[in-house]
């Protein structure tokens, strides 16, 4: 996008009543300029600290999320920024939460009785039952089969609650990102593509899914598990206990291996979907251009080689997990090989009893078997990890024209709009795209920004509308600062049409009371009668609820401008402002609008950008831009009888009608 600038000096080139107005109003801002001076002077301390705080913290928000390699430092920020977004999900979620592990608790304890019923059933049931008195051993049998019904209602009840609460925490994480998303300015979607806010709505929430269906569950139940089968083991046999437990440390050095590897992989992977996703989204908007320029082949490579890169990444993490797995297994095995051996012997020897040996034999295989369910949850949570780093980092992204803590209600806006000071550049480590310059437009009246592309006209417009804020200085809407100005006060006191104009999915209707959404069938109708869109709208095959269809795809580029020209008139706002709006008429559709354009104009503040002189024309004031910096400001036409470039760009206008 090309900025620049009004200079300060375009009173002093215009000797046209209008140059007089455009002086006094100059003056008039100086009044609201001492008010202001301690905006931009706060702006300017604000600005330098918020460059300073860049600097310290590149990690912040989205800056970290394509790079490959983290340091250390920056690795453990984000980790923290991630369990500080996992933690306030959950929070709402904390009794019920709570109960779930005391159900899993009281299913692990029914599982652990299992073993400990086979080993009395061995050593003490059997024999009692062979000496005629079989209670011991029905006792056993029954046990064992009550705490299996019983671990089958704790599975249902924790599956039931467990299910509940994930789908209630993505709920709220999918409507955090969609809220947030809405609130970030301009500035950030311009840079963040389309495709990388889907990611983190779909992709990355379907990992955090999967680690809540299915990782928290196996590995709450396998942690309590090999918890639980410890300090039996211990209470059964310390010798042969220690014998297992000693196989820990391997294990414990395994896990700290997989944790580094699998985080990496998994960060790979994410970043790997997200380019998937931008791709395609770009392709299937541009599909028109794909089509027309035959670009399928070179998009079809493209994909390519991103779904070779996501498969190599995932591909990397299988392999991180089938490694981790085996490994355990093999400990697992060495483990049982040991205990069954050393056990016989002591069996042998008369040191340990039959049972015992049995159930240790059960509660090593048990012991073992969770860290499968282990390392699936590892496999779950680092691939979740890699998720919630990018979507935290999204979340953490603050709008670049915020909302104000301390409101200025606007009240009855009139449309007095002054440029105090004003100077923009797009970031702090970029050169200045606006130097400093005054202006002042008083409320009703209908300036037109005419030059060649890159001069200003649009940054301009952007600034009235504040889709962007002033490096320095302020512009004032009835002398308030719009930095002091709640977001729903300025959309309902300045309304933007631009060239793109935007229809959504739905009726015709519906596009046009976008603009005020409180509005009757009759009020519809009428703004569409003053731009001269009705009698096109009527012709549809459903009138008014006939469905535009995607983006409009349904009306052609000069219908869907009339549209957007009748939901801007329908807001009514103080200030309108019109960039390229005409682009896309045609000669009998511009003519209507420019009627329409000079009653609806009359009574309200505009900012008129076009290269059609036709539109030009029936402005108050023209500012010509050349280079930033007006260089004609005058009446059309006083400007045309000048030698400036407003007059040569007429007489080429004029001849080409010719």
């Amino acid at each position: 996008m090309s900025a620049g600038t009004v200079g300060s000096e375009s009173g002093s080139e215009s000797e046209s009543p209008a140059g007089a107005g455009s002086a006094a109003g100059s003056a008039g801002a100086g009044s609201a300029g001492a008010g202001s001076a301690a905006v931009r002077s706060a702006g300017a301390g604000s600005a330098g600290a918020a460059a300073v705080a860049t600097v310290e913290e590149e990690w912040r928000g989205v800056a970290a999320e394509d790079v490959e390699e983290l340091d250390h430092t920056t690795g453990v920020k984000l980790k923290a920024r991630s369990r500080k977004l996992l933690g306030s999900l959950l929070r709402p979620h904390s009794r019920a939460a709570v109960l779930a592990l005391v159900i899993v608790i009281a299913e692990n304890l029914v599982n652990l009785a299992g073993p400990l019923l086979i080993a009395v059933a061995i050593d003490r049931g059997v024999p009692a039952a062979l000496a005629g008195q079989p209670g011991v051993l029905t006792w056993c049998v029954g046990g064992y089969v009550g705490c299996a019904l019983a671990a089958t209602v704790l599975r249902w009840a924790f599956v039931r609650l467990s299910g509940r609460i994930g789908q209630d925490l993505l709920l709220d994480l999918r409507e955090r990102i969609f809220r947030h998303a809405q609130r970030l300015s301009v500035s950030f979607h311009e840079k963040y593509t389309s495709g990388k806010v889907i990611s983190r709505l779909t992709s990355d929430v379907d990992s955090l899914q999967d680690l809540l269906e299915q990782g928290l569950d196996g590995f709450f139940t396998s942690m309590l598990s090999v918890i639980g089968i410890s300090i039996v083991m211990l209470t059964l046999d310390p010798p042969l206990a220690m014998a297992v437990l000693f196989g820990f440390v391997p294990l414990l050095m395994l896990i700290r291996w997989f944790q580094r590897r699998s985080t990496r992989a998994y960060r790979g992977t994410r970043g790997a979907i997200a380019k998937i996703i931008v791709q395609f989204v770009e392709t299937m908007n541009g599909i028109r251009a794909v089509q027309a320029f035959r670009r399928e082949s070179r998009n079809k490579n493209i994909m390519g080689e991103l779904n070779d890169k996501f498969r190599d990444a995932n591909t990397d993490a299988f392999k991180v997990v089938a490694t981790f797995t085996s490994l355990v297994r093999v400990i697992g095995n060495v483990s049982l090989a040991v205990i069954v051996a050393w056990g016989a012997y002591r069996v042998a020897d008369g040191q340990l009893e039959l049972g015992v040996l049995a159930a240790f034999t059960l509660y090593v295989r048990r012991f073992y078997d969770p860290f499968d369910e282990i390392a699936m949850f590892a496999n779950s949570y680092a691939s979740a990890t890699a998720a919630l780093e990018k979507i935290s980092g999204l979340l953490e992204e603050e709008p670049a024209v915020p909302e104000p803590d301390d409101p200025v209600p606007l009240g009855d806006v009139r449309g007095h709009v002054t440029f105090d000071g004003v100077e923009f550049r797009y970031s702090a480590t970029t050169p200045v795209v606006l130097p400093p310059f005054d202006l002042a437009v008083p409320a009703g009246q209908t300036v037109a920004l005419v030059g060649a592309t890159g001069a200003g006209k649009s940054t301009l417009a952007k600034l009235v509308g504040r889709f962007y804020d002033p490096s320095h200085g302020a512009v004032l809407l009835d002398g308030v600062d719009l930095r002091s100005v709640t977001d729903a006060d300025l959309r309902r006191a300045v309304v933007m049409v631009t060239q793109e104009n935007f229809l959504f999915d739905g009726s015709v209707a519906d596009n046009i009371a976008l603009g005020r959404p409180t509005a009757t069938r009759a009020e519809i109708e009428e703004a569409a009668r003053a731009v001269g869109a009705h009698e096109f709208i009527a012709a549809l095959p459903d009138g008014y609820d006939t469905d535009v269809r995607k983006r409009g795809g349904r009306l052609s580029a000069g219908q869907r401008q009339m549209v957007a020209f009748a939901r801007a008139f329908l807001a009514d706002p103080a200030v309108l402002v019109l960039d390229e709006a005409t682009s896309s008429l045609d000669v009998p559709s511009e003519r209507l609008v420019q009627g329409a354009l000079e009653t609806v104009l009359a009574s309200r503040t505009a900012f008129i950008i076009a290269h059609r002189l036709s539109t030009v024309m029936i402005a108050d004031r023209v500012l010509v831009l050349d280079g930033g910096r007006v260089v004609e400001d005058g009446t059309p036409e006083e400007l045309i009888d000048g030698r400036g470039q407003f007059a040569a760009l007429h007489t080429a206008w004029r001849d080409s009608l010719a």
